[in-house]
């Protein structure tokens, strides 16, 4: 006889503060929450503001990222209240110690099951990065991945059991099929070639790449329209302010396409990021490293049945494969220029 789960309890970056682990979490402890009738779960919040975030009723604790008696606290807490499994986001970054090594300690501590989702997949990790994630495999009941690639990555390379493993893909907003017309005109786009990339802005994800394709795009197309949603990383935000968003913006001058690209600098709520995937004719992700292994916004677009154009990066290698998207080489404009 399955015994009966009453209690999940979470582990991450949680909304909201402004981070894709974060809405993931959200979005996995939402859908959970809804699955079946009397399930109850709970929230543990890492967070790297000391100010904290005005959390939902549903967060009842709060970890500083580098206070190691928070994760004492909250090891604690959890086998108080005798939770039946435990779901561990992990991601590198977002956790204290040395490469994120204070959420070990957490976990040895746990009497429960523990279900670890892992966000990154190395192929070729540093030391310290294949230790920890051999630890999780070891710590853990279960580890979720969310592409084919990572399952043979996670036994070959970090030596994990395949028979801890799991695949499940990644989840997309239930958007409904309509004609984008409709959303153009609410972003005063009508009769416009709408190509769209959102998610937090950082150096890695190629924007540069994509507005020094424009004139190229816009000599053929001159009703082309660049618009790229999201502030920029909240890291690289506190160290360098605006600058990175004002370089690109100086590129697009420069380049003569400033009247074809559109910076939307800030956080959009899940229904505007919603209208603007329905506005958009192309999706485009020009991110410049390979080692991607999951993206949200790709799954999101493709679940949004928007033409896809993206670098091979892992995930989108596996994705847009069979024709499903077009791929181009890193940091080539010609290329892009060309598929688009």
């Amino acid at each position: 006889m399955v015994p009966r789960i009453n209690t999940i309890a979470f582990l991450g970056s949680y909304t909201p503060r402004q981070c894709g682990i974060a809405t993931f979490t959200k979005h996995l402890r939402d859908a959970v929450a809804g699955s079946a009738e009397g399930l109850q779960t709970l929230v543990l919040a890492v967070d790297d503001n000391p100010q904290g975030h005005p959390y939902g009723p549903e967060v009842r604790f709060q970890l500083q990222v580098n206070r190691p008696e928070d994760y004492r606290t909250a090891a604690e807490l959890l086998n108080i209240k005798q939770i039946d499994i435990f779901n561990l986001q992990h991601e590198f970054g977002i956790y204290g110690g040395r490469c994120g090594d204070l959420v070990l300690s957490f976990l040895r501590r746990l009497r429960m099951p523990i279900v670890t989702t892992l966000h990154t997949v190395l192929q070729g990790p540093s030391r310290e990065q294949k230790a920890i994630i051999h630890e999780l495999g070891r710590l853990s009941d279960r580890l979720v991945v969310m592409a084919e690639r990572a399952v043979g990555m996670l036994h070959e390379v970090y030596d994990v059991p395949r028979e801890k493993i799991v695949m499940i893909p990644h989840g997309i907003h239930d958007l409904p099929f309509t004609d984008s017309a409709f959303y153009k005109g609410q972003f005063g786009l009508d009769d416009r070639i709408v190509i769209l990339t959102f998610g937090l802005l950082s150096p890695g994800k190629g924007i540069e790449v994509a507005i020094r394709a424009l004139p190229q795009i816009i000599a053929r197309h001159p009703e082309v329209m660049y618009m790229v949603v999201g502030a920029t990383h909240p890291h690289i935000f506190r160290r360098e302010g605006p600058a990175y968003l004002n370089s690109l913006e100086r590129l697009a001058e420069r380049l003569g396409v400033g009247e074809h690209v559109s910076f939307h600098h800030r956080y959009v709520s899940e229904d505007e990021l919603a209208a603007w995937l329905s506005a958009a004719d192309f999706y485009l992700t020009p991110y410049l490293g390979q080692a991607q292994i999951t993206s949200g916004t790709l799954a999101y677009a493709m679940g949004a049945g928007k033409a896809v154009v993206s670098t091979p990066f892992r995930y989108a290698e596996e994705m847009l494969a069979e024709d499903r998207g077009r791929l181009f080489p890193f940091g080539d404009s010609q290329a892009l220029a060309e598929a688009v």
